[in-house]
């Protein structure tokens, strides 16, 4: 309600009509542009009703009870307590106000019944080596705008994996499927890009939906084929899937790029600003304006499949992970993107999946395929 009302009060005190429509666009696209952790429109805030040492009992939502592996995000002791992660498995029971997950993996802090939280696709919290245990080191990517924060977890294979995040999530998202690749002996790289905390700031401050984020991606090859990477699968989710498909189309060191990976991938970047300010309580009357402030303030243009996402400009094998249950980025685009290109593209479809979610539903169906997809690139 404030948000409606701070967007008429921000209509009616403009000079004319035409000065109210570029005054509520630019205010309602502030919110796609930043968008906050876990865009998902069933992210909200939950209470924490119950907490035993296998199970966690909290409010009843589309989120709560969705099938899966999922991450918990709040804080120990209500708004100034301290952080709290934690992982949750199976649906065990449910009643018409509360669901009772597995809880699987406390990993930050301490869930406490009252405790706020959100549950999100991001399940683990931490590095390689404390979720995993797996041997890490810090390896920062030099990029145009300064050193990137990253994660480098040594293989013993000539093809590395950059993993790249997406939208309001960390260097810790990857961390889901960190376990196959490094079974599988691949070098990975996980990286963060501009924005990102301890991340070098873009000059306007916002987010470009990967259309200058890229170029983070970019130096992020530089660094793995400097470092003795002979050829790299790209692995990005949502907007990281834009970044690998501009990173594929426009770099210098495209051709060693040997497959790409996309998780709910962004390729009709307007479909995610309508989604992100419409989540975040912006009128429908306002949606349109808010896309066309966007376009203003980043340059994006062009429609689906355009671009780098012109599936006729792809030229290795691409895996496609995405379902229809994805509200923010549109599943018919990724449908389509992949019937253009059946000879490149592994389309594997999830259903009951959120955005950046497709792993959660069911893990292992999609490391399966994920694994026969990776193994002729190794």
């Amino acid at each position: 309600m404030r948000l409606r009302t701070a967007a008429s009060v921000a209509a009616v005190s403009c000079v004319g009509a035409g000065a109210a429509a570029v005054a509520a666009g630019r205010f309602a696209s502030r919110y796609a542009l930043r968008p906050r952790p876990d865009p998902t429109p069933d992210g909200g805030a939950l209470t924490v009703h119950d907490v035993r040492p296998d199970r966690v009992t909290l409010t009843r939502s589309l989120a709560t009870v969705r099938r899966g592996v999922y991450g918990l995000q709040g804080t120990s002791n209500g708004a100034s307590g301290e952080p709290a992660h934690a992982a949750v498995g199976a649906v065990l029971d449910t009643t018409p106000t509360t669901v009772t997950r597995e809880l699987l993996l406390p990993q930050r802090g301490w869930l406490k019944p009252g405790s706020r939280v959100r549950i999100t696709p991001q399940v683990h919290a931490g590095n390689p080596h404390e979720t995993h245990g797996l041997r890490y080191a810090e390896d920062p990517v030099e990029s145009e705008l300064g050193h990137l924060p990253a994660w480098f977890v040594p293989g013993d294979r000539a093809t590395w994996v950059i993993a790249v995040h997406g939208l309001g999530a960390t260097r810790e998202q990857p961390l889901a499927v960190l376990p196959l690749l490094h079974r599988l002996g691949f070098p990975v790289l996980s990286v963060s890009y501009r924005n990102d905390p301890g991340a070098p700031k873009s000059p306007d401050r916002v987010s470009h939906l990967g259309d200058t984020e890229w170029r983070d991606v970019d130096a992020a090859l530089r660094h793995a084929v400097h470092y003795g990477a002979r050829r790299v699968v790209i692995h990005g989710w949502s907007t990281g899937a834009a970044m690998a498909l501009r990173t594929a189309d426009l770099s210098p060191l495209r051709d060693r790029i040997a497959g790409l990976v996309l998780d709910s991938p962004v390729l009709e970047w307007q479909a995610v600003v309508r989604s992100l300010a419409r989540e975040h309580g912006v009128p429908g009357v306002f949606l349109p304006l808010a896309t066309r402030a966007v376009a203003g303030r980043t340059g994006l243009y062009g429609g689906p499949l355009t671009g780098s996402a012109d599936p006729d400009r792809l030229t290795v094998p691409t895996f496609v992970a995405h379902g229809p249950g994805d509200s923010v980025a549109p599943w018919r685009t990724s449908r389509a993107f992949a019937a253009r290109r059946p000879d490149l593209v592994t389309l594997f479809r999830v259903d009951g999946a959120e955005h950046q979610g497709m792993w959660n539903v069911d893990p292992d169906a999609y490391e399966e395929s994920l694994r026969r997809f990776l193994t002729p690139l190794m």
